[in-house]
């Protein structure tokens, strides 16, 4: 296959927009002709993707997510770039009374013929892993399983990483503040700094997670776009609030040997790293932060304000579940050390947005967004289909139908339910 020679502007450095520079730039001639664009330097600041840690696994419901997840977990145990920041800690996973989650993903993993897991007794937490999960409380949960497969990633660290990879062959990276998408007949011409700046290329990536739809909203009142076909119905902004408790060094010693922990679908914890020690449980409640623009629609938009401002009610809801069910041997009687609301763009299934813009206005936008809270683990791989987009010759029927722009009513499951949001960021009485 022709390599092609477009110029590629890719607006947002977090993995979707690291990822698809790297793999664009092992295939591209001339990999000065792609160019990085983000408000700060890599890893970025605000991208969900920096953060202290993220789950490596393949445990998935889906067939479809699960081999793709296998795929990205060779990379993860064998690239230069990522293996000194992946740690196969195992997980196990708690279930909720009520979900057959569980059920479900392990018959995934047998139907592929490679299944690693076992059962999980719930009184054998409080034995297990030098203790940590002594004083689980148990209540509504049932017995979960064990993997030893699955592990967690230094996220920050290893974003950083594949990007300076990219730079070393050749793409460009711009810090630059961008505030608008210019338009030029059927075309867009380029990204619009706040400095006044126009950054122009043939095609134009948006890689801007939750803070897509606020970018493109000025340009979608130009076009008058109806509202079911806005950006907003594709990939909305959803947050979670993350908690972080500083270990000691015998705490640190007690934990050596910790897995993943899901609890049913109220969060999850991931084990300290050793230059932090910040052991990270994320309050799985998700919640949007509905505006009204100066047209009048309403879109989910993070706060232009520090992400570690979290409110009184917020932390003490968190806080609480970490204290009182989760890890109480650990997290009783302490207050997080550091706190972060996470932000994500969540798309209808779940499954990520890889596809040219369907308006014929918007020939040269491409959309490389949605990780819907799942997708970190594919920082590996997920550029890799998205060159394929580029180039005009898909992923085949499956992965274009999951990956490409949704029609009203799409129906399908979604590869990670339990992350819709049911509540709003206001209600949570933001800034008490």
């Amino acid at each position: 296959m022709s390599v092609p020679d477009d110029s590629i502007l890719i607006l947002g450095a977090g993995i979707f927009g690291t990822s698809t520079a790297y793999h664009l730039a092992k295939t591209y001639r001339n990999p000065d002709r792609i160019t990085v664009i983000d408000r700060t330097a890599s890893p970025p600041d605000l991208a969900a993707s920096t953060d202290i840690n993220k789950i490596i696994r393949a445990d998935y419901s889906s067939r479809f997510y699960c081999d793709l997840a296998y795929e990205a977990l060779d990379a993860w145990k064998t690239w230069p770039e990522l293996q000194p920041y992946y740690h196969q800690s195992g997980w196990i996973m708690l279930d909720g009374e009520d979900s057959d989650l569980a059920e479900r993903i392990r018959r995934v993993f047998r139907d592929r013929g490679h299944d690693l897991t076992s059962d999980m007794e719930l009184g054998e937490l409080d034995e297990r892993w030098g203790g940590c999960l002594n004083g689980t409380d148990t209540t509504g949960l049932k017995n979960g399983y064990w993997n030893p497969e699955a592990g967690w990633c230094e996220a920050a660290a290893a974003t950083g990483s594949l990007m300076e990879a990219a730079k070393r062959l050749g793409v460009r990276y711009v810090t630059a503040d961008v505030v608008g998408v210019e338009l030029d007949g059927a075309r867009v011409s380029g990204l619009r700094t706040a400095k006044g700046e126009l950054l122009t290329a043939d095609k134009i990536v948006i890689a801007t997670g939750a803070w897509t739809s606020s970018l493109l909203s000025p340009l979608e009142n130009e076009l008058n776009i109806p509202e079911d076909e806005r950006v907003e119905k594709q990939a909305q902004a959803a947050g979670v609030a993350v908690a972080h408790y500083k270990m000691t060094d015998q705490e640190m010693s007690q934990l050596r040997d910790m897995p993943v922990v899901v609890y049913g679908e109220s969060g999850e914890v991931i084990p300290p790293p050793l230059s932090n020690r910040l052991l990270k449980f994320t309050n799985a409640r998700t919640f949007t932060n509905i505006e009204t623009t100066k047209s009048g629609h309403k879109i989910s938009v993070p706060p232009n304000r520090d992400q570690h401002i979290v409110s009184d009610r917020l932390k003490r809801e968190t806080e609480t579940h970490m204290m009182s069910k989760v890890m109480p041997a650990f997290a009783k009687g302490k207050t997080a050390d550091y706190w972060r609301i996470c932000w994500d763009a969540r798309t209808p299934t779940q499954d990520w947005l890889l596809c040219r813009h369907p308006d014929d206005r918007l020939s040269n936008l491409y959309f490389s967004v949605g990780g819907s809270f799942h997708s970190y683990k594919f920082l590996p791989n997920a550029g890799k289909y998205m060159v394929n987009v580029l180039n005009g010759t898909g992923n085949g029927e499956e992965r274009d139908r999951a990956w490409g722009w949704k029609k009203a009513g799409a129906g399908w499951r979604g590869a990670h339910e339990k992350t819709a949001p049911k509540r709003d960021l206001k209600d949570l009485d933001y800034g008490e």
